[in-house]
């Protein structure tokens, strides 16, 4: 049986490791809240009471929490990662963070002897649920190969994009196009509402034909049934953006429309949805998320 560490068990984290140990995975896991993993100890999951003491237990280690400050936390804290002796070990962050970070961690496993990978996924919660997350991956080509076997128990798209940093890079890329794609939906869920077009329909039309995207067809039903459960946070999405933002300054590159996105999530957030998933940006057009209230 295959031992493997993962750290952060929270929505994604949670199922990553399900399939894992539905896998006939060994998995050591360790959640700053400890209570997120009793579910999964249940299931056969072993606790470890810190990101060091899950390091020297484990040749392979996974991370995935929520903003970069908790990476930074997770592999350079008091108890963290990097307290461990990481020689011969592979450490690869799944949390979308940012490129310089990514790049911080992989020059420091490579000084002590290990090797490190930054492989930010996409897919949302139902993308982990059933293992068809899409992978991408910066680092050597070494320790990709390694991981490689685990990559195609938990996504269905994996590819190594270059060195250090250039995985996040890549989600960068998806998150601005995923910025389009949500602000489109909820526009268009708001103008048929408005219309009086049955939303259900227009959301099965629409799906037939060269308007069909992944946030129309995962979240457009989610918003007709009032469910904002969050698939994927609206902090983390904001978090996300600003990266992008932030990256694209540095290469004097304008993104206006994702600066859009970035503002309408900020303002989503300020409203008090900040823990609501990405599919609520529509309560700035329906009041409470409900068609039946719409906001003048």
């Amino acid at each position: 049986m295959k031992k493997i560490g993962f750290i952060g068990t929270g929505v994604m984290g949670k199922a990553i490791v399900h399939n894992l140990l539905k896998n006939g995975f060994c998995v050591y896991i360790y959640n700053r809240t400890k209570s997120k993993t009793d579910e999964l100890v249940k299931e056969g999951a072993i606790w470890q009471n810190s990101p060091q003491e899950l390091v020297e237990n484990n040749e392979l280690i996974f991370t995935m929490v929520g903003f970069p400050s908790d990476v930074e936390d997770v592999y350079f804290g008091k108890q963290g990662i990097f307290k461990a002796n990481v020689k011969g070990k592979i450490l690869v962050d799944l949390t979308t963070s940012t490129p310089t970070l990514a790049q911080k961690i992989e020059q420091l496993a490579k000084e002590k002897g290990g090797m490190a990978l930054d492989a930010p996924v996409s897919g949302g919660d139902l993308g982990a649920k059933k293992a068809t997350l899409t992978i991408m991956v910066g680092g050597e080509q070494q320790a990709y190969d390694k991981v490689l076997p685990i990559f195609k128990v938990i996504g269905k798209s994996f590819n190594l994009h270059g060195t250090a940093g250039q995985g996040q890079h890549t989600k960068m890329a998806n998150q601005i196009m995923i910025a389009g794609t949500m602000t489109g939906m909820t526009e268009t869920l708001a103008y048929a509402n408005k219309a009086n077009l049955d939303l259900d329909q227009v959301i099965k039309t629409l799906s037939g034909g060269s308007a069909e995207n992944w946030s129309l067809s995962n979240y457009g039903p989610r918003i007709l049934k009032e469910d904002y459960t969050p698939g994927f946070f609206v902090k983390h999405f904001i978090k996300d953006l600003k990266i992008a933002l932030d990256e694209a300054e540095k290469m004097s590159l304008s993104l206006p429309s994702t600066k859009q996105a970035y503002e309408l999530y900020e303002k989503l957030s300020q409203e008090g949805f900040a823990n609501d998933g990405t599919q609520a940006l529509i309560k700035l057009w329906w009041q409470n998320g409900s068609s039946s209230t719409k906001k003048d």
